[in-house]
């Protein structure tokens, strides 16, 4: 089995897109990009300064331009935004030449990673845990049905995630091919 050309992370916030993304990436002998960061760098600002100036529908026109901009770029581990899936025309930006792996996370463990980030604007309000079960309930099926494979992330450190992803992507990753090279020198 060859490597995909792309693997995509999607998932709700608090799934650890990012983290597991930058791991993955290095095992991989991959480049990470992060769409959130992109646009964040782009704009001079941050999402939720985009979301104050522009509401959500324009940060969305944003980061469908930001996929449609990345969706031929080889070697490439991408996080997206927990609503990318939201507009249908991105779900064939996100499939496009990759991998997408859901990273699936209970509401439980979304509140606790995302209890203290202020960069979060659909969770600035009096009921967090409210608005991610109703985000939850809305965009699950849409993850699903996009993922080339799910991954749950409750209760597993980011290493094991990724040495898990590795092994169900491809056990002979760049990075291992090189090793098992390097190894074998060693043995002669």
């Amino acid at each position: 089995m060859s490597l995909p050309k792309r693997i995509v992370l999607i998932g709700p916030m608090g799934a650890g897109k990012s983290t597991i993304g930058r791991m993955l990436a290095r095992e991989m002998g991959y480049r990470f990009l992060d769409t959130d960061r992109i646009i964040e760098e782009r704009c001079g600002a941050n999402i939720p300064w985009i979301f104050d100036v522009e509401g959500e529908e324009g940060f969305r026109q944003r980061e469908t331009a930001m996929l449609e901009e990345l969706a031929a770029e080889p070697e490439t581990v991408l996080a997206t935004g927990g609503g990318a899936v939201m507009r249908p025309e991105n779900h064939a930006l996100l499939k496009k030449h990759s991998v997408v792996v859901y990273l699936r996370t209970s509401i439980e463990q979304q509140v606790e990673r995302t209890r203290k980030d202020r960069n979060r604007p659909l969770l600035q309000n009096d009921d967090p845990e409210g608005v991610l079960r109703t985000l939850f309930a809305v965009r699950d099926p849409l993850y699903t049905e996009l993922a080339d494979i799910i991954m749950h992330t409750d209760r597993k450190s980011p290493r094991l995630v990724v040495r898990q992803l590795v092994n169900r992507i491809n056990p002979k990753t760049p990075r291992q091919q090189r090793q098992v090279r390097k190894e074998g020198r060693n043995h002669v």
